[in-house]
């Protein structure tokens, strides 16, 4: 079995990311105006909060002169219903969901925020080490059963075996925390879970069998989009807009070093829960893996065949009676 490396990104993917970022002139802050207030959902335990803490600890919050208020969630699920409540004006999710609220009505925008993506973990020494080697098998499936990477895995095992797993092997699903836990009890014989509880694996001596990017690759997409980001209510734009713009630039710089200054990490590791050394090590290098790089033309088109498969396989239920696909979501700030 290959296992696979983690790459550092380059130094011109994220000047170009920077550069995707930067807002219009009309919307910067005017010199020695008012601090522009931003509200952004966390979760008490998420990457995001690292990335936060980077941004408050080198003074990029005051350099774009941002009042920047984090305010801390149980759930994904309670970050979404804030965010559509006008409580919060900024979260991390996915963008079909952004894609799905836009589709029903209430327009939402997208920025990338991670590249990272989950990856079915198994016993490095174990019965698994091929896809073909997942039928008749218990997979834990962190979420629930509309879980995109789940149904990723279910089209990548359709277009390589001719099988749905859904059917051909038997999914145990759970909260990550809970469903990673599956495998070293070995209650389950492979676990599909999110790139953290992945790290976390990994650095405990599990085998990732294959990533998420490489499901989307083989089904022939290419390059892989990312499907996490910063989401926001497009009927915010007008007031927020300006503190929108200030936030992303201050979160391209703060990845900037956290991609290449160790003894940043030193001070988020609090944040990380890790368990040690390894554990720590693993997550850094699977955030620094997917800080993303630049996003252009190539990557919506990316997206488009994305929903293409995921509405296909997911239905109704996951992209609603009116699935379609907008590009809008993913316009630049400045629009």
């Amino acid at each position: 079995m290959t296992r696979v490396t983690l790459t550092p990104l380059s130094r011109r993917a994220l000047l170009a990311a920077v550069a995707g970022l930067v807002a219009t002139p009309s919307l910067l802050r005017a010199e020695g105006g008012p601090a522009l207030a931003l509200r952004v959902g966390t979760l008490k335990f998420g990457t995001l909060n690292w990335l936060v803490e980077t941004i408050r600890a080198e003074g990029l919050d005051q350099r774009e002169g941002l009042a920047l208020e984090s305010v801390d969630f149980a759930s994904g699920q309670a970050t979404t219903v804030a965010l559509q409540a006008g409580d919060i004006d900024l979260i991390v999710s996915d963008w079909l969901w952004a894609m799905r609220r836009t589709s029903d009505g209430e327009r939402m925008r997208f920025a990338p925020f991670s590249n990272a993506l989950g990856a079915v973990m198994v016993a490095a020494k174990g019965p698994v080490t091929t896809l073909e080697d997942l039928r008749g098998r218990r997979i834990g499936v962190a979420g629930g059963a509309l879980d995109k990477s789940w149904l990723l895995l279910r089209a990548y095992g359709k277009a390589k075996l001719g099988v749905d797993l859904a059917s051909a092997a038997e999914p145990v699903y759970g909260a990550p925390p809970l469903v990673s836990e599956q495998l070293p009890l070995g209650r389950v014989d492979a676990v599909l879970t999110f790139w953290p509880y992945a790290a976390r694996l990994d650095a405990r001596g599990f085998a990732r069998l294959m990533d998420v990017s490489e499901m989307v690759r083989g089904l022939g997409i290419d390059p892989v989009p990312p499907l996490v980001g910063f989401v926001w209510r497009n009927a915010v734009m007008a007031e927020r807009g300006a503190a929108i713009a200030a936030f992303l630039r201050a979160a391209a710089a703060a990845n900037r070093v956290l991609a290449t200054d160790d003894s940043a990490w030193n001070r988020v590791r609090p944040l990380m829960q890790a368990a040690d050394d390894a554990e720590f090590a693993r997550l850094r290098d699977y955030y620094r893996a997917g800080i993303p790089g630049a996003f252009g033309e190539a990557e919506r088109v990316s997206c488009a065949k994305l929903y293409e498969v995921l509405a296909q396989i997911g239905g109704e239920e996951l992209v609603g009676p009116d699935p379609r696909f907008d590009r809008s979501l993913f316009g630049p700030i400045g629009e």
